[in-house]
């Protein structure tokens, strides 16, 4: 599986705040699995992760916003954390970011609270999806289905609830990755 995803790029889009688990084990199975892996933020430098409410390791950001776009991507990666899912969803570089890659139907693996910015991009209308349970309401208030389960694909669309799902997350991603690249 180590070449599986050669040539694919994928971009994790993230701020300050964000969980830990969920942006380096989804970085690590892309990785494994061949793909190339950017970290985009609002600003250069490193972004601060956190491990549930604890300070976790700071990561490395690969591009800014003004400077990466969806169309130098395959597909994008929201991962969670509460500081993070509602910082970003307020950067209308993120928004535009993720209705041009859900416009171009690539791939969006999104897991616990970074589905706030889908919510706020304008793109979960009719779809569905799982998140972290207090994101429900602002799920179904946009127009989406909320389910609880471990991982939810509907079309594009890859979603889970927490950093127990990571394991269903990061196999369902790969496998709608290696699905599209067989296409």
């Amino acid at each position: 599986m180590a070449s599986a995803l050669n040539g694919y790029k994928v971009a994790v889009l993230a701020v300050d705040g964000f969980e830990q688990a969920e942006l380096i084990e989804p970085q690590r199975a892309l990785v494994e699995a061949g793909a190339t892996v950017h970290v985009i933020s609002a600003k250069p430098g490193k972004i601060q992760g956190f491990k549930h409410v604890d300070k976790g390791d700071a990561v490395e950001v690969d591009a800014t916003f003004d400077k990466a776009g969806a169309d130098d991507y395959d597909a994008v990666v929201l991962p969670g954390g509460v500081v993070n899912g509602d910082a970003i969803r307020l950067l209308p570089q993120a928004q535009a970011f993720v209705k041009a890659a859900d416009g171009a139907k690539k791939p969006i693996a999104v897991i616990c609270h970074g589905g706030w910015l889908l919510v706020s991009a304008g793109i979960v209308k009719g779809r569905t999806m799982t998140s972290w349970p207090s994101l429900q309401d602002d799920i179904r208030n946009a127009g989406g289905s909320w389910v609880d389960q471990e991982v939810m694909e509907d079309g594009n669309l890859i979603s889970s609830r927490k950093p127990d799902d990571l394991p269903a997350f990061n196999r369902t991603l790969i496998a709608q990755l290696l699905k599209r690249k067989a296409a």
